[in-house]
């Protein structure tokens, strides 16, 4: 049985141990040790730690049979080794999974809502608690609850208890073991059965941060972030706030009323450049009507786009043929490619995909569509007029035009 370090004590940065175990698995080694500093990733809670064995960087740590596993991609040629654990990977998931503590005792104690799901991620941690729905006022009084245990500086302690033990304390979850139970203390406030490295006061949190909530499975997900985690996350913010009021020439504290008032702005803009694209659309669907070819009261509207919006000419194909007797062959040449559109009114009985089929392989295209109208793209520009001018030939002769 690995002797496990990190439980007694979590800010030891350095120890030698001997190697009790040597695999090679799968072009790796997997060290099992008589002791340890490395805390193993564990199943919907805290990762693994970081750091190195003889200098050699450590890639995996697991738990197996209440031995650890250290997994390297190199060998430590030594029984004797010398750990060195990354501390501010260590520090920084001492601090989070603290604030988890804490978050999850203030929804238990004011809400009467459990924790059932944890994840600590290499940048935001999140827990899922049983409540139907959260406001911003609930998260706020939260916020403010646990931001004042962390200020208040409690002192955190751990402990072993036996199942007799653990039934006399408020415990805010049950234990999953019946023996050695180990407990983290809040000083009077928090109770519970963990297996997870904490810091020795509050206070080492620095702040709690909660970045966003949504509900999830019935339940409610927080994001939230701690020490110096709630740093870099209000740093980068931050500085985009400044970069935001900067470009605006706005006050920080305003910079939201003024990308409001410019995002309205924007979409009243959008709207009016929309009506203006649907007028300009329709006046050039009437004009390729006024030109069109007629062949026995059928009007062939055939032209070629270069630099368009292939959805506006595809719109302006539907525009027209929803008139009568009308046939559109439209060809679009864009910057790596060219796209064709065919298609007839309703009244006149032709199936567009066939033509597709037999003209489409001449620009080394695909698409698609209905017997109506059907579109497709191809990479052969220089082979598009022929396209076009093939597909508008086969209809001449399926119509006899």
């Amino acid at each position: 049985m690995t002797e496990k370090i990190y439980l007694e004590n979590p800010y030891l940065r350095e120890l030698s141990a001997k190697v009790v175990k040597k695999d090679y698995i799968d072009g790796a080694f997997h060290l099992t040790l008589n002791r340890t500093l490395f805390f193993p990733h564990l199943a919907g809670g805290q990762p693994k730690d970081e750091g190195t064995i003889n200098g050699a960087k450590v890639i995996d740590v697991y738990e197996e049979n209440e031995n650890i596993i250290h997994v390297l991609e190199d060998d430590v040629f030594s029984n004797n080794v010398n750990l060195v654990i990354d501390w501010d990977t260590r520090f920084t998931h001492m601090q989070q999974h603290t604030g988890q503590h804490i978050l999850s005792t203030i929804f238990d104690k004011l809400y009467r809502a459990k924790t059932v799901g944890f994840h600590l991620g290499s940048e935001f941690v999140y827990i899922d608690v049983t409540l139907p729905e959260l406001d911003t006022s609930t998260i706020e009084k939260v916020e403010n609850y646990a931001n004042k245990i962390i200020f208040s500086n409690f002192d955190i302690k751990t402990y072993l208890v036996d199942k007799h033990e653990a039934s006399t304390l408020p415990l805010r979850k049950q234990p999953i073991v019946d023996t050695n139970i180990r407990i983290v203390e809040i000083d009077k406030i928090e109770y519970s059965p963990c297996c997870g490295t904490h810091v020795r006061a509050t206070g080492e949190v620095g702040i709690i941060k909660i970045r966003k909530w949504e509900k999830y499975k019935g339940n409610v997900r927080i994001e939230f972030v701690c020490g110096g985690r709630a740093l870099s996350d209000y740093r980068w913010k931050n500085n985009q706030i400044n970069e935001i009021s900067n470009l605006l020439s706005v006050k920080d504290n305003t910079s939201y009323n003024a990308v409001q008032r410019i995002y309205d702005e924007n979409k009243d803009l959008l709207n009016n450049i929309r009506n203006l694209k649907k007028e300009l659309l329709q006046y050039k669907a009437s004009e390729l009507i006024e030109k069109a070819v007629i062949h026995n009261d059928i009007k062939v509207v055939n032209a070629i786009f270069e630099k368009e919006d292939f959805k506006e000419i595809k719109n302006m194909a539907t525009q027209i043929i929803s008139i009568s007797k009308a046939i559109v062959i439209f060809g679009v040449i864009e910057k790596d490619k060219c796209q064709i559109v065919l298609g007839r009114s309703d009244d006149i009985d032709i199936n567009m995909r066939d033509i597709f089929k037999h003209t489409i392989d001449i620009i080394d295209g695909r698409g698609g569509g209905s017997p109506q109208l059907v579109q497709g793209g191809g990479t052969k520009i220089d082979k598009l007029e022929e396209c076009i001018d093939s597909s508008l030939k086969m209809i001449k002769n399926k119509l006899y035009l």
